[in-house]
C-alpha cells in the first residue's frame, strides 16, 4: 500500500469512497468537484492505493488562522474502504497529511467528525492518533438562501 497524490483519473474510484462517507455523488458531480478544488492553491488531495485499487482519501485545505500567528491544515474529507479499515492505511494516510502540514509550516492539524453513530469508530481512530475532542461544530444550509437570491430583484 502507497500513499500518493491524488490524479485525475482516481476520480471514478473516489466515489464510491465518498458515498461510504456519507455523501453520495455521480461521476460527473465529483469530476466537476475536484476539478474546482484543485484549482484552489491551499487544496491537497492524498489517495491510499492498493493493489492498484484506490482505498482511502485524506482532503487537505491549508489556512491561516486569526487567532495565532501561524497557518494550520484541515483535514476536510477523510475516508479508508470500508472493506479495507483496521489495517494501517487509516494510519499512513494521517500520518502523511501531518507530513504535508509540516512542510507548509503549519502548526496544528484539525478536522471535524460528524456526531453519527457510525462515526463513533472513526472517532476513536482519531483519538488513538493523537487527536483531541477539543470543540463542537455547527453548520447551517445556505442552499435557500441561494434560491431567494437568485429570485429577487434589486
Amino acid at each position: 500500500m502507497k500513499v500518493r497524490e491524488f490524479q485525475t483519473e482516481d476520480t471514478p474510484q473516489l466515489v464510491h469512497l465518498m458515498s461510504q462517507l456519507g455523501y453520495p455523488t455521480s461521476l460527473e458531480k465529483l469530476e466537476s468537484r475536484m476539478a474546482n478544488i484543485h484549482s484552489q492553491p491551499g487544496y491537497h488531495t492524498l489517495v491510499a492505493v492498493l493493489n492498484n485499487k484506490v482505498v482511502g482519501m485524506a482532503g487537505l485545505c491549508h489556512n491561516l488562522f486569526y487567532e495565532y500567528d501561524s497557518c494550520y491544515v484541515r483535514i476536510v474529507a477523510f475516508i479508508v474502504d470500508i472493506d479495507h479499515r483496521r489495517k494501517g492505511i487509516g494510519e499512513k494516510l494521517i500520518h502523511e497529511a501531518e507530513k504535508w502540514a509540516i512542510k507548509l509550516g503549519a502548526t496544528h492539524i484539525m478536522l471535524n467528525s460528524g456526531n453519527r453513530e457510525e462515526r463513533k469508530a472513526a472517532h476513536k481512530f482519531y483519538l488513538n492518533m493523537g487527536y483531541t475532542n477539543k470543540s463542537t461544530g455547527f453548520s447551517k444550509s445556505l442552499e435557500d438562501k441561494h434560491s431567494l437570491k437568485s429570485t429577487k430583484r434589486p
